[in-house]
């Protein structure tokens, strides 16, 4: 367990975390939302141990954690200006798009039928450490069907040994998973989180869960 509540103490933690996703290992990192599992987004084993180790299979790709609004544009195609409205008001925050991704990138996430979801996260912690290994494919911290772990230590409950490296941040301030918005076909929202859709639609047309 590597303790990532101090900027100034971090950085040991930090690097063990980028040494064990560029080996391929699962790293477990605090957000504003809840405890996420990682891996490198770009290396197609990596992401198979993280469905793995939650009991998911390829049908339930992972989100893609970006370390900056700009990222979105090396990632996805035909944003549309609805899409980028709602990721200037709410990123970084929990909020996550569904998009079209770029067809030439090398990765593997799963039968994601050339789509991605992608989300900014409004933690320290978790964007000193994407900036240091660009986008990250990451999860919810648990097991598929348990609740969403809110400490490293509920995290390490469910995913044990499956994990090279634990983050701990503290209790994650948030406690609710992120909203997702599919964006491909106009806005729709697929999964109510962290962002009410009465907050959505304040910056964009969305439409609620059929």
């Amino acid at each position: 367990m590597n303790d990532v509540t101090d900027p100034a103490t971090w950085g040991p933690a930090l690097d063990e975390a980028v040494h064990a996703l560029g080996r391929g290992g699962l790293v477990v990192l605090p957000t504003d939302t809840v405890y996420g599992i990682g891996a490198d987004a770009f290396d197609a084993a990596a992401v198979a141990r993280l469905l793995a180790a939650k009991g998911r299979g390829r049908q339930m790709p992972p989100p893609v954690l970006v370390p900056a609004v700009a990222t979105l544009d090396g990632l996805c195609t035909d944003v549309p200006a609805a899409a980028r409205a709602l990721v200037e008001a709410f990123w970084p925050g929990g909020l996550t798009v569904i998009l079209r991704s770029h067809p030439s990138l090398a990765w593997d996430l799963g039968e994601t039928r050339g789509t991605v979801a992608v989300r900014m996260p409004d933690h320290p912690a978790a964007l000193a450490l994407l900036a240091r290994t660009g986008p990250l494919a990451v999860s919810s911290a648990n097991r598929t069907g348990n609740p969403a772990a809110r400490t490293a230590d509920e995290a390490r409950e469910q995913l044990g040994d499956s994990v090279t490296v634990y983050l701990d941040g503290g209790p994650a301030p948030g406690g609710v998973a992120s909203s997702i918005v599919d964006a491909t076909d106009g806005l729709r929202l697929v999964r109510a989180g962290a962002i009410g859709i009465d907050r959505l639609r304040e910056v964009a047309e969305v439409a609620d869960i059929a």
